[in-house]
This record gives C-alpha cells, structure tokens and sequence, in this order.
C-alpha cells in the first residue's frame, strides 16, 4: 500500500501539481448591500465566471454563489437554504466588517463568524476561485466560504478534518438533505446517510480509507487541485489517498465536485467558451448507490417501501410497486404508502380471497425478513403469505426452493439484474367490503358443522380428480417445450407463439434484412395495438442457431440503453427460434452511409459518438460485460430520429462477472475483425473497439473499409489511405464528395480520424478503452498522435 501511494504521489507531484495562482480582487467596501429582487445586482469575480448575490426560488431568495458564465447558473455554495429570504431582503458587508443576512420583518442573520474584539474585515472580494472572502487592511482573509461548504467542493478548495459536504434536500431544494461527505481525523473520507432531518450521521455506505494506521494528530486534507485530481494528505504533505484520479484542464472545463441529493458523489465538468455547454458526469461515488446503500436502520436511498433504480446518466430515480403511491410527489425519497386498505388481522375474516400477488423480477427489499422456509413451492409460499395480515411480500427462490416473509415497512428497495429471485407484493385485488356472515348460534352450530364437512369431502374428492387430469394435461405440453425451458428467465420480455409470428409477418412475406445466421421480416403486432416489429428467424438449418438464439436472448434481455436495440420478446417453438426487436424505421447505418443521400457532418458524429456509448454499457455498464464480436455498419440501426442503436448479438460472447478474456473460433465479419482472432490470441473487450476504430473511419469519409474497385491501388485499404493522407496534412483529399460542413470543420475530422487510428493498433494493449473513446469524442480527454496501425484487415 505505502508503494502505491508513493507512485502515486510521484505521478501527481509531476505531472498535476496543485498550482497557486494569483487574484485580482474587485473589493467590496464596507457598506455595500445588494436587495432580494427580480434581476438585482450580483457582486462578481474580476473575470465574471462567479457571482454572489440573490436566486429566486420559487416564492423565496436564496443567498449564494454561482457559475455566472454559463445557461444554467449552478449553484456552489449558499447561506439560507433552509430558510429563503424573502423579496426586499439584503445582504450587506456592515462598516464593522461583518457579513449579514436582513429579512424584512426585522430578523438578522450573521453569515461571518468574526469576533467583536479581533481585526475587523476592511473589504470583501468574489475571487475567480468561487472562493468569497472577507480580508482585513492587509489582505489576510478573515472569513472565506471555502471554510463554510455546502455541498459543492471546487478547485483549490480543502476540506480539513470535520469538514462536512451536505446534500441538497431535492434538486431544487438547497437545505441540508439525508446524506453527508465528511473527513473523519483518521483521514478517511465517508459518506454517510444521516437520521434525517437531525443533522448527525446514521449509515456509512461508502469509505476511501485513508491507508495505513497513522497518528491521531495528522491534519488530513482533501485537495482538489486545479487538474482535476480530488485526494487526501497528512500534514507531511504526503498522499494518503485518492478520491477521483481523473485530470481535466480548468482552462478549458469549469468543474465541481458535488454530493448530490441521490447521495452520489459527483465530479463534473463543463466546457468553457461555449454557450450551449452542459454539465457532464466525469466521475462519480458509488457506481451503484441502489446496491451499495444498504441501512441496518433507516429506509436506503429512496426511503421506506419504495425500489431504488440506477440510470445511465443523472441522478438515481425512486418507484413505488404497483398498488402503491409516493407520500410526497415533490419529494419521490420519503417513500410510498399503501394505496389500498391493509390486510385484517381478525380471524373470523381474513380476507385472503381479498388479496393477489404482483410479481416483480430482479427487485429486492434487503434485511426486512421475519419468517423463512425451505424447501417450498411459489404456491405455498403465496398461501402463507395471504394467510398471515402481517406479510406485505413473499419472496420466492425458485432455484432453492426458498420462501421469506417480509412486512411493513420495507426498507432499502432496489432494482438489480443480480437478483435471481421473484418478489410478489400482496395487493389488494377486490375494492369490495364483503364480510362473512355472523356465527351461526350454538343450536344451529351441531347440524351447520356435519353439512360443512360432507361438502368439504365433496370439494376435496373432486379438487383431486381435477389435480390430476391437470397434471397429466400440464405434463404432456411441458414435455414437448423441454427445449424452452432451459432458457434463463429475462425480465420484461414476451414469449410470442409461431403463429402469433407468423400472422404478424403475413406470412414472413416483407423482409428487411439477411445475414449468415438469420432472416429480418417487418411484423405488425395486432395484439399491441398495430405495434410495428422487426422480427428476426434464425435459420434451422445452421447447427449452432440454437446457441446464437439463448446467447442473444440472455444477453439482450438484461440489457437496457439508449444506443441498443431493445429485445422485445422471443418465440423458442419446436425448431422455431425467433426474435422479436423494436422497429427501427431508418434503417441500417450502410443503407444510409454508403448510399447517395449521405448524412451530414453533425449526424456522423453523433453516430459514432451513439456507438461508443452503447459499446461503453456493453463493456462496463451492464450487469454482465458483453463482448459484441461483429461490430459493423449493418448491425448500426437508425431510429426516427437518426440515433445509432447497436443491433444483432447473436454471436456475442457473454463474460462471467470475474472473467476478462475469451478464447473461441473466429467470430465477426471480415474487415472488422481484430488481429488477435486470426493468432488464436484470448479475445477481450478490444476486439470491439479495433472493429469501432475501422467502423469509424467509414462514418468519416463515408466510404467502405475496402474498395476493389477504387481508382488507385493506394486507395483500396481506407485505413492504409487515411493514415497516408493525415501524415502529409492532406485529409481533404478524403471529403471530396462530402458536403461544406465536413471541410470547414477538418480539425474535428483529423481528431477523429486519430482517435481511429488508436482503436486499430495491432496490439490490443495499446488500444484505448470504450470509455476513454468516448471520453475522446466529447473532448474530454486528450487526443495524442497514435504509433502507425498496421494493414492487418482480413479481405
């Protein structure tokens, strides 16, 4: 440990160094005041980055500082979250030097703690830093807003030991939330639930320990140095750990580092210079706050009964399962109550045959069982759910044969594709409220008793004979779709019969697309109001189809992104295997791209841009990483509006969790496929991204990878062609066909033409992750010149 953070230190130390730089101050003299109004006056820093001032908040102001150069004025820090002023309010730098909050009414609020008896502030400042400052004569700060955080951290900013980041209550809503940054005094930064709305600490749910054992007395501080890097050092100077080991230049990027109110820990960046720009993740704590937040006490991240959800991007939502509703609309993580009324405990009536089962796969309410047995059927376990008032979700474990029972309230609900069992959540199915008759009297309970018995034989006898014709029935028709069985379950998906298909497709009459495997036929669903399809067949006749057919079901299914053709059911019959896809109404990418109506410049970017992004989640972001192995402009599908959606994973190699690297026959489409597979090498993830890089260079210049035909033998391999033309700076003579745009923007072009290069390397070492790909094409990270690729594609 103490070597790697001594590499660490070295590469900081010489490559980020925490750079000190000095400000021009536009001093705000004693006496200054700014009102609580509509478009009221705001004092800035000399360059005009921050501000500090009055935001309106709904009916109310709120005192704070701001990133003033860009459309969404993002708040830093601020005084009142809890408590708006209102309009007429004033914040003044008082002639004793002290900073105060007036409210009409009459109250006063003092933001600086300076002591009557100590130096008095001569001035205040609003520094480029986002740092507001009071200084005396001198210019020695007396108080800074760097000392008091909220729940921003911004570079060249420290947080000592008991330095507290609070989350903001809602996104729009600055008083303090349910959740805490804080470094602890053995240099260990935490982040805490907290017992809400008390301010102390509940659940620590994420840890950066600070190393080894150290002295009690060690001043630890987090840095977060003006390259981006966010750490911790002892007094020594000497670097105990890393928070976010990501560089980023402040002169091109505003960044912010921020605990947000879902209770993650994010560390933004947003491009200077450029009015439309946007903030964007660059890196974030925990990768899955859903999972990861479990509270021994406490309802977990979206509060009690409620199921927390990861998304690709933006903070975590919160649901409720059906039948139940939020307590607050505005406020989604105080949890969700029953819509229906409760399950009586009276055992003269106990409503079972009041009450059903919702089903709801990949879910999970850690820590709330009472009751566990095994081994038992779903049936039974429902039975004794229903017949206990206090079960509110029976959890099933097929695989184990396992029951538990859970009640009110739930606590730490989520969302995960590692969740292999079924929750069914009690519902109440009747809004009737019958009641069983009264008991009957004691002279009619003797002859009442012997009548229940005879039906009660009759029903038993005739439920028997019923039983068993059904098991033979049920048996028969299990028997002839053993070959279905074996299919992992996947959530969401419908299981289509052969005719139901068939009908669909008229017959697989209208076909959209061929390929090795399989048939593509345009299908119309009339059971989903006329819903339109692409419905693939793979063919019976190949050995290996119904390989292709599990592997492509259980990797699409769990998979769920922007970028990726969704899987919208399957039909696993006899010798049928067929998939069932939304519709993708423009297309393949090569009908488009190698056509005569070319897309434009700004749709060939946000193509390639698309394509990473969805071979990024395929990579790292799903729950089990997929290797795509043909990646190609024939599986780039098109939406309505020209968004690339990655299609066709029938021969992907599906990764176990703790598996990296994959040895099997060659996979993929000539021209695409990467080295490695031609050596008999393991196969990783960078097969895809060589396949990208040669995919990218076709999305350029709008041509195929390979030309027969092409005017020049030099001209036949495009990558051999690009590479020749960027090293004699003569791009141009690749976008001779290509509209304006393309020409006029030709820096972008040779980026991206470089960041090609890199992906094809012959090494698959040396070529970059999806991440930093898609980290290249949005500008975040820079792009080097790469080593000359070799011609290595296979004709």
């Amino acid at each position: 440990m103490p070597f790697k953070l001594f590499c660490a230190l070295c590469f900081l130390l010489l490559l980020l160094p925490f750079l000190t730089l000095a400000q021009t101050y536009h001093n705000i003299s004693c006496g200054s005041f700014i009102v609580a109004q509509e478009n009221s006056t705001t004092w800035s820093s000399p360059s005009g980055e921050f501000a500090f001032g009055f935001q309106k908040l709904g009916t109310g102001f709120i005192l704070a500082i701001w990133f003033d150069k860009i459309p969404e004025k993002t708040i830093v820090w601020s005084a009142n979250g809890n408590n708006l002023a209102q309009e007429g309010s004033t914040v003044e730098l008082t002639t004793l030097g002290q900073l105060v909050l007036n409210d009409p009414p009459g109250e006063q609020q003092l933001l600086s703690d300076l002591q009557p008896q100590g130096p008095a502030a001569a001035y205040a400042a609003m520094l480029d830093t986002g740092n507001f400052v009071l200084a005396n004569q001198e210019s020695n700060n007396l108080w800074e807003s760097f000392d008091q955080p909220t729940d921003t951290f911004l570079p060249t900013q420290t947080l000592s030991v008991g330095s507290v980041l609070f989350s903001p209550y809602t996104a729009t809503n600055y008083s303090k939330g349910r959740f805490q940054l804080k470094l602890e005094s053995n240099g260990d930064v935490v982040l805490y639930t907290t017992n809400f709305p008390l301010d102390s600490t509940n659940f620590p749910y994420k840890t950066i320990p600070s190393g080894d054992p150290v002295d009690a007395d060690s001043a630890f501080q987090v840095i977060f140095n003006q390259s981006g890097f966010i750490y911790v050092t002892d007094r020594n100077g000497t670097l105990r750990s890393i928070v976010s080991g990501k560089t980023v230049s402040t002169q091109d990027f505003y960044q912010r580092a921020t605990l947000d109110y879902d209770g993650v820990f994010r560390h933004y960046i947003c491009q200077k210079n450029n009015d439309s720009s946007v903030w964007s993740t660059f890196f974030f704590m925990p990768e899955d706050i859903c999972s990861e937040l479990t509270e021994e006490t406490g309802g977990g991240p979206c509060g009690f009964n409620s199921i927390c959800k990861q998304d690709e991007e933006g903070p975590t939502t919160c649901e409720c399962p059906k039948s139940y509703t939020f307590i607050d609309p505005n406020d989604e993580r105080k949890g969700c109550k029953q819509e229906f009324l409760p399950q009586s405990c009276d055992e003269a009536s106990p409503e079972t045959d009041m009450f059903g089962f919702q089903a709801m796969l990949n879910t999970d309410w850690p820590n709330n069982d009472y009751e566990h047995f095994q081994p038992v059927s779903e049936e039974w376990c429902k039975q004794i759910c229903l017949s206990d008032c206090f079960c509110a979700i029976a959890i099933y474990d097929g695989t184990r044969s396992d029951c538990w029972k859970k009640g009110i309230p739930l606590s730490n609900g989520r969302v995960h594709l590692g969740v292999g069992w079924t929750s069914l959540v009690k519902i109440r199915i009747h809004n009737s409220t019958w009641r069983p008759p009264a008991i009957p009297d004691a002279k009619m309970k003797h002859a009442s008793n012997l009548a229940h018995i005879g039906a009660a034989l009759v029903l038993i006898i005739t439920y028997l004979v019923v039983a068993m014709i059904t098991y033979l029935v049920v048996s028969r028709i299990y028997s002839k779709k053993a070959e279905a069985s074996d299919l992992y379950p996947v959530n969401n998906l419908k299981c289509f019969t052969y005719v139901e298909l068939k009908q669909a497709t008229n017959g697989f009459k209208e076909e959209l697309g061929r390929g090795a495997f399989a048939t593509v036929f345009k299908g119309v669903l009339t059971s989903d109001k006329g819903k339109v399809v692409a419905v693939k067949r793979l063919d019976t006749v190949v050995r290996e189809n119904d390989w292709e057919f599990k592997a492509e079901v259980s990797a699409i299914g769990g998979t769920n992104h922007r970028n990726l053709v969704k899987l919208q059911g399957f039909c696993n019959e006899g010798q049928h295997r067929i998939l069932v896809y939304e519709f993708m109404s423009n297309g393949s990418l090569s009908s488009i791209l190698f056509g005569e109506a070319k897309p434009n410049w700004d749709q060939r970017r946000s193509i390639a841009l698309g394509t990473a992004r969805g071979l990024l989640y395929l990579h790292e972001e799903c729950s089990s990483q997929i290797i795509h192995c043909d990646i190609k402009p024939q599986n780039i599908l098109l939406d309505d509006f020209y968004t690339a959606r990655i299609a066709d994973f029938g021969v992907a190699k599906l990764l176990k969790i703790d598996q990296t690297r994959t040895t099997t026959r060659i996979r993929g489409t000539k021209g695409y496929v990467a080295p490695e597979w031609y050596k008999s090498l393991p196969v990783t993830v960078k097969a895809d991204v060589y396949s990208y890089g040669v995919l990218l260079l076709e999305i350029i210049f709008c041509r195929k990878n390979f030309e027969a035909e092409a005017e020049d033998d030099d001209q036949m391999i495009l990558a051999d062609w690009a590479y020749n033309c960027y090293k004699q700076q003569k791009l141009h003579l690749l976008l001779q066909n290509d509209d304006e745009e393309a020409n006029d923007d030709i820096e972008a072009v040779e980026k991206y033409v470089v960041i090609a290069f890199w992906c094809i390397q012959e090494d698959p070492s040396i070529r970059p992750t999806m991440r930093t790909v898609t980290h290249m094409l949005e500008g975040i990270v820079e792009v080097t010149v790469p080593p000359n690729p070799s011609s290595l594609y296979a004709i």
